[in-house]
């Protein structure tokens, strides 16, 4: 059994870690060098009350789950709009983690009166892709061969749910 929870600083070493698994071993995240605990916290320091962090969290304690909603752009025409992440252990994949995840950000994303959230998805990583076309996204775009990592040519897809009219 799993239950979410928004997430406090003390759960920023089990964050960090589900997240550089992905970094050393997969390209749904381009980022290429592990991230330090210093700019993980600097990362969540930062949030606006429209850009939640969530955990899921087993019986036993431990943070098996991980995702947020993060400002899409910096500048002020986009307030309204987020970027969604979120990473399963990769010991609990198949679980239904990912989704219970997404469908609680999507719905705190409604409560803070968000217009769209925005994913930007690896076009190698087919599980994700379908997770968000479930759930309502819609692909919006695909920038071709912008990522290179593990010796790979990447595209980027760019998926969109509207959750206001």
């Amino acid at each position: 059994m799993f239950h979410l929870r928004d997430a406090t600083a003390a759960d920023l070493p089990a964050i960090n870690a589900i997240y550089n698994h992905y970094v050393l071993t997969s390209t749904c995240t381009y980022q290429i060098l592990p991230s330090t605990l210093e700019e993980r916290d600097a990362w969540f320091s930062g949030r606006a009350p429209r850009h939640p962090v969530i955990v899921a969290e087993d019986d036993g304690g431990e943070v098996v789950a991980w995702g947020s909603l993060s400002s899409f752009h910096k500048r002020e025409a986009f307030e309204r709009t987020v970027e969604n992440s979120v990473y399963v252990s990769h010991a609990r994949q198949r679980l239904g983690l990912g989704r219970t995840v997404m469908e609680e950000l999507i719905r705190r994303a409604r409560a803070r009166d968000v217009h769209t959230i925005v994913a930007a998805i690896s076009s190698d990583q087919a599980g994700s892709l379908l997770l968000h076309e479930r759930l309502g996204f819609v692909e919006t775009g695909r920038l071709h061969e912008v990522g290179r990592k593990f010796g790979k040519v990447l595209d980027v897809v760019y998926m969109q749910l509207m959750t206001r009219s």
